[in-house]
């Protein structure tokens, strides 16, 4: 009668346990570097998109104060002169001023729908200004607005009559009673910023 033969249970060298842990290792990590390749991918396409949400925010501003710009020149805060409906001048704080209409005003409050804007650059933040009243007073806060950052330079030049462009506005050598009251035909703004490069809006000036 020959011998039974004793069973063996199939089983895992050491050898093997070890190579298929390092192949789960080397599995897992390559997942968890997709994993957060993919969420960088997702931040970055999260942070492109309100950027250029921002972009375009802004350009809104500039292209809805530009368009409904009104011929009314406001008092200054010391009351000795008349500003120009539109001013912009580089020795002068502010990048432009202006009075824009359309100034909406759904609570019925006793107003004008005209309101007076200025825009500023500043620790490369692009800011819009506006006053509750056109002929303010000496302390009159205006309303302050960042609406765009990263802006290395911002240029805007005006186009008159003669369809000349200027940077200052009223034109230099204009006749300051009657230049208050003038508007250009059209506005060309130039943008250049960190992220992007340097982009051009040319807006038409609604009557002017």
């Amino acid at each position: 009668m020959s011998r039974a033969r004793k069973s063996r249970m199939p089983g895992f060298t050491l050898i093997e346990i070890l190579v298929a842990l390092a192949i789960f290792s080397l599995m897992a990590v390559m997942l968890f570097g997709g994993f957060i390749a993919i969420s960088n991918q997702v931040d970055w396409s999260r942070a492109r998109a309100a950027r250029l949400q921002q972009i375009q925010t802004s350009m809104i501003y500039l292209s809805r104060d530009f368009s409904q710009l009104q011929p009314r020149p406001v008092r200054s805060e010391l009351g000795d002169f008349k500003e120009p409906a539109l001013s912009a001048d580089a020795r002068n704080i502010y990048l432009v001023t202006l009075t824009r209409g359309g100034w909406s005003n759904p609570a019925g409050i006793p107003r004008s729908t005209l309101q007076r804007v200025a825009y500023l650059l500043e620790d490369r933040q692009l800011v819009r200004l506006d006053w509750q009243v056109l002929d303010r007073l000496s302390g009159t806060e205006p309303r302050r607005i960042e609406i765009l950052d990263d802006v290395n330079e911002v240029i805007i030049r005006y186009l008159d009559a003669q369809l000349e462009w200027h940077e200052n506005w009223p034109p230099l050598g204009s006749d300051n009673k009657v230049a208050a009251w003038v508007r250009p035909l059209a506005v060309e703004i130039s943008l250049e910023l960190s992220d992007h490069g340097r982009f051009t809006r040319l807006l038409e000036v609604r009557g002017g």
